[in-house]
């Protein structure tokens, strides 16, 4: 209401320097009584702002400016948070802290030093709640119940303040020091465990390197395969024989006749060295002879990798990967010792039933020694009197593996035409 009344005198204040044109008067000199007595007309309770209306502005020209006026109203009715209600005409007066918006304290972000170091708390006499409530006087009572006093400290003085300001800085600056001492410390006890790591590292694998190279040293000197290894052992040797050969020569205490004697028997122990380098040379032949079938073998048996778009592999197995599989494991089965009759008659079996597929004179040849074996396993002879029947069975199924006919896979692995090889084997296909 009180807003009202006053967009009222605002306005009637207007029109008395303006003109108001209102649609239905008159436009002549008694235009400023008639809008006068217009306005009076109106009850205070009925009167409704108009949205829009007409202002006649008289320029210095003596021009008539119609401007349009757009009024805003309040979208809402204020609460009654405070002020004062005349209790003879019922009149409510708002407080002025209620008639106005409170806008909200502007506090910029600091990352400055005194904004870091220091916890502000700031107290102030003159609440929020004052704004807004009415003193306590004869018609009015206040509860002051929950009030709290805040009573002064004492007084802080610049000086004290100064120097309550360097004490904290120095301690601030105690602490940061240590702080970047200790972790520099860290960091450096640090790098020295880790070198010290590195070098227990270094020194272990240095010692395991060379464990397993004294491990391989002996290995291949005691089970030589590579010709390299007999190399060794051959220079060794001769190394040995000259240098005992020097000895006896060289000894004073031994005569003519003595040393004679000991060249001799130093001769004797350098040949049976070699006779025993020999029977390893013997040995190491059929054990890397047998490792490179396994290794073929094994090549022919293995699935088909596939390059993926993500160059990931996928393993696929196709029928002649598969066929050279089974093949692979007869060939192992056939090679396999201390096998009871029952179950060697059964990889024998399973080897008849593989090669009576085909029908040329190498499956034929195989068919019948599987059968003397057969028989002779019956009568129970024994595992002595059936190794080189058993080792020319492996061979001859070895060659029916290398076949392409029986195995397509192992025609990637000839290195020789096949025209050029079937003048050389007597395999006759009927």
């Amino acid at each position: 209401m009180y807003h009202q009344q006053q967009m009222q005198q605002q306005h009637y204040m207007q029109m008395q320097q303006n003109q108001v044109h209102i649609p239905g008067q008159m436009q002549d000199g008694g235009q400023q009584q008639q809008q006068k007595h217009y306005f009076d007309s109106i009850e205070t309770d009925e009167f409704v702002m108009p949205d829009m209306f007409e202002v006649e502005i008289r320029l210095a020209d003596n021009q008539i400016k119609i401007v349009t006026v757009q009024v805003e109203k309040q979208s809402r009715m204020k609460p009654y948070i405070g002020g004062f209600r005349n209790n003879k005409t019922g009149q409510a007066y708002h407080h002025a802290f209620s008639q106005t918006d409170q806008t909200a304290s502007y506090h910029p972000e600091r990352n400055e030093r005194i904004v870091q170091t220091y916890q502000y708390k700031t107290k102030s006499t003159i609440m929020m709640r004052e704004f807004g409530t009415q003193m306590e006087k004869g018609d009015l009572y206040i509860d002051k119940r929950l009030d709290k006093i805040i009573y002064p400290r004492p007084y802080f003085s610049s000086a004290m303040w100064k120097k309550q300001r360097e004490a904290t800085t120095l301690h601030i600056q105690c602490h940061v020091r240590g702080w970047f001492a200790r972790k520099l410390a860290n960091s450096l006890r640090k790098q020295r465990d880790d070198r010290e790591k590195e070098l227990l590292r270094r020194q272990e694998d240095l010692r395991a390197q060379e464990e397993q190279k004294h491990k391989e040293e002996i290995e291949r000197r005691m089970h030589p395969k590579k010709n390299k290894d007999f190399e060794v052992l051959y220079n060794e040797l001769e190394a040995w024989r000259l240098n005992e050969t020097k000895k006896i020569k060289a000894s004073g205490e031994l005569k003519e006749d003595e040393k004679k004697l000991a060249l001799q028997q130093l001769l004797n122990k350098e040949t049976k060295i070699l006779q025993q380098i020999d029977r390893l040379k013997i040995t190491a032949g059929s054990i890397n002879k047998q490792d490179k079938i396994n290794e073929f073998l094994r090549a022919m048996s293995d699935p088909k990798l596939w390059k993926r778009q993500d160059n990931r592999y996928t393993e696929v197995h196709t029928p002649f990967t598969t066929r050279a599989k089974e093949l692979m494991d007869l060939y192992n089965g056939l090679r396999l010792p201390f096998l009871s009759t029952d179950e060697r008659l059964d990889v024998l079996l399973h080897t008849k039933w593989t090669v009576k597929e085909f029908d040329c004179n190498l499956t034929r040849e195989i068919v019948d020694l599987i059968d003397r074996e057969a028989d002779m396993l019956n009568r129970g002879r024994g595992e002595a009197s059936l190794e080189g029947l058993r080792k020319r069975l492996s061979n001859l199924f070895l060659q029916f593996i290398e076949t392409p006919e029986f195995n397509p896979e192992a025609a990637r692995f000839q290195k020789v035409p096949r025209e050029l090889l079937q003048q050389t084997q007597s395999i006759i296909f009927e």
